[in-house]
């Protein structure tokens, strides 16, 4: 057992070390819980519905996606606020190829405008040395300019209408057999708990599509890469420190590369699950809706760590698809669900004696059980906004741990060791 890090005013404690996944588990299993409870009380049962969980799958891939592309790029140095314009250009490419060559081809076009996109950013930041956030904000005007130009040009003439594709072939929905009619049969039940759970485990075994397999099979392909790899290895020196790598014969340059390459790849097949939901079928102007700036905060939100981008993706895509299934009145329930969360928090800390933690848990719990008291609903307007009012909470409560590559953002050029 070794001394764990004390807080001001928190005594030295030693306590065994629980492993990462273990402690996963624990809070995924706390938040289930809490979902149960508040469903139950609030006679809010979206909360915990197969079709809310099967939305929010929907939803939070393209977030997940782009969040991918974010890690990626950020590990080797290079910050990368491009990804909603990658994903812009992903949206295009595949509606055109999948509107000629089905499903697959899809993929394949959001993939290479999305890398096209990445390799723009790549030669502006790694080889011209331009500043990352000028060239991120420059690749993403200009794939809202580019996108917008194509579509008037290649689709208007077959849609008529120059800001959406004609209807593209998407891919067979399928589902796990037996286990997921047993657990809507189980749904159906209303049992307490029981219920809840094999609502959000229907959820995500029913209405699946190869798409959605791919895209939760790379978060742990991206980590197997990135951290078991001596790719992995050389490419995160790159952020860490590239003078160091260089000196090691770690071509620096070639990995920055690599990286913000697969960046704009998996943001591009983002695009391409936009364009592929069984609900949209199409490109359509604007339909991005700001994602790639999500799955960049719910990357942040994961610490620059796979899992953890999971389940910032797994938050926002949540929100998302309540909001859009059961509106304000829903949305309005998960106030009374932060505020049991809120009192978990405090109790956590006061079981840790970090009593100024607790105190900030209890204040903000009182002012959301205060909202949740006071209005009877959650307005259309804000309900539509709900996944980016969360991202701008959870960044605050996450920026407290947050441990970014030491040298994210750094200009370099070849030789500076030298």
């Amino acid at each position: 057992m070794t001394a764990v890090e004390t807080r001001p005013g928190q005594r030295p404690s030693r306590l065994r070390r629980v492993p990462r996944w273990a402690r996963s588990a624990i809070i995924v299993a706390v938040g289930v819980v809490i979902l149960s409870i508040t469903a139950t009380l609030t006679g809010q049962f979206q909360l915990t519905s197969g079709g809310t969980a099967q939305a929010a799958v929907l939803l939070m891939l393209p977030i997940l996606l782009a969040g991918l592309g974010g890690l990626w790029s950020e590990r080797a140095g290079v910050i990368n606020i491009g990804l909603e314009g990658m994903m812009i250009l992903g949206t295009w490419g595949a509606a055109w190829a999948g509107y000629q060559w089905g499903p697959w081809a899809a993929v394949l076009g959001g993939i290479v405008m999305g890398g096209l996109g990445g390799l723009l950013h790549a030669v502006a930041t790694v080889t011209f040395n331009v500043n990352h956030i000028v060239s991120g904000v420059a690749v993403t005007l200009l794939g809202l300019g580019v996108t917008k130009y194509l579509a008037t040009l290649l689709f208007e003439p077959v849609s008529r209408n120059p800001r959406q594709s004609p209807r593209v072939g998407g891919f067979e929905t399928f589902s796990v057999p037996v286990v997921s009619d047993a657990l809507a049969a189980l749904e159906a039940q209303q049992r307490v708990f029981v219920s809840d759970v094999a609502g959000l485990l229907s959820g995500l075994l029913t209405g699946l599509t190869p798409l959605v397999v791919i895209g939760f099979a790379l978060v742990p392909l991206s980590y197997l890469l990135l951290w078991r790899t001596r790719f992995g290895l050389r490419l995160r020196s790159c952020g860490e420190n590239p003078v160091a790598a260089e000196s090691l014969g770690v071509n620096v340059l070639a990995y920055k590369y690599v990286g913000v390459v697969v960046s704009g790849v998996l943001a591009g097949l983002g695009g391409a699950a936009l364009v592929l939901n069984p609900g949209q079928l199409g490109y359509l102007e604007g339909q991005t809706g700001g994602r790639g700036y999500i799955g960049l905060a719910a990357m942040i939100f994961g610490n620059w760590r796979p899992v953890g981008l999971l389940a910032g993706s797994a938050i926002f895509g949540y929100v998302d698809g309540l909001q859009l299934r059961a509106g304000g009145e829903a949305v309005h329930a998960l106030l009374y669900g932060a505020t049991l969360v809120a009192v978990a928090v405090a109790m956590w800390w006061v079981g840790r004696r970090y009593w100024r933690g607790a105190a900030v848990a209890a204040a903000a719990g009182a002012v959301v059980y205060l909202a949740y008291a006071v209005f009877d609903t959650v307005p259309r307007e804000f309900a539509t906004y709900a996944p980016q009012l969360v991202t701008l909470v959870v960044l605050a409560v996450a920026s407290q741990r947050l441990r970014p590559p030491a040298a994210d953002g750094e200009g370099y050029r070849r030789g500076e060791g030298d």
